[in-house]
């Protein structure tokens, strides 16, 4: 089916095109969501018409859309949730929690415009796309750990795939082993001894 476009979408084309998409994308998204016009000859005229005020609009959105993405660019949103020792979380954070972790810090968002392919499932950094407008991209930071004082130290950069109380044992090991060998011990010392001749 041939539409024409009432907006920019993102690889698809600019405002005005005529460009030709499924039906089913056509009928479910672009006509339903208003994003379009199907391309006959009434509906181009009305489009040459509605044109003018139509871009109007967009520079209108496209300038509030701005100052959002001035408040949100850049910015590190922390989400707690319970993970097992290698990360993996039990459940997964989707794009329902990141906009309620921006709804908390005062800025909302729709779930059109994040844009996250997958639910997050480990521990750790991730960076998302959030579209606040068609020609309006900016990218932020979702950490993801099992309490804040975890957070602080992935937002350090610091690597918790291995648990402290993992490191000190480990760290406790080495000394232990250091104090039970002799390091003045030289290589012959550890050789095999001789068995003694069995007795007849």
């Amino acid at each position: 089916m041939e539409v024409i476009l009432l907006e920019r979408v993102a690889k698809l084309g600019q405002m005005g095109e005529v460009v030709r998409v499924k039906d089913g994308f056509a009928r479910n998204f672009l006509l339903k969501r208003g994003k379009a016009l199907r391309a006959t000859a009434d509906n181009r005229a009305k489009f040459d018409g509605m044109k003018a005020e139509l871009e109007a609009r967009n520079l209108q959105a496209k300038g509030e859309a701005g100052k959002v993405a001035e408040k949100i660019d850049g910015r590190n949103v922390v989400i707690l949730r319970q993970a097992s020792e290698t990360g993996q979380l039990f459940g997964s954070v989707s794009v329902r929690d990141i906009i309620s972790s921006f709804q908390n810090d005062g800025v909302s968002i729709s779930r059109s415009q994040v844009m996250l392919d997958a639910p997050i499932k480990t521990i750790g950094k991730h960076k998302i796309a959030i579209a606040v407008h068609p020609e309006v991209e900016v990218g932020v930071t979702v950490t993801v750990a099992r309490s804040a004082d975890e957070a602080e130290r992935i937002n350090r950069g610091e690597d918790i795939s291995t648990r402290q109380e993992d490191r000190d044992a480990a760290a406790e090991a080495i000394a232990a082993a250091g104090e039970f060998f002799d390091p003045e011990a030289l290589p012959t010392d550890l050789a095999p001894q001789p068995s003694p001749a069995p007795e007849e």
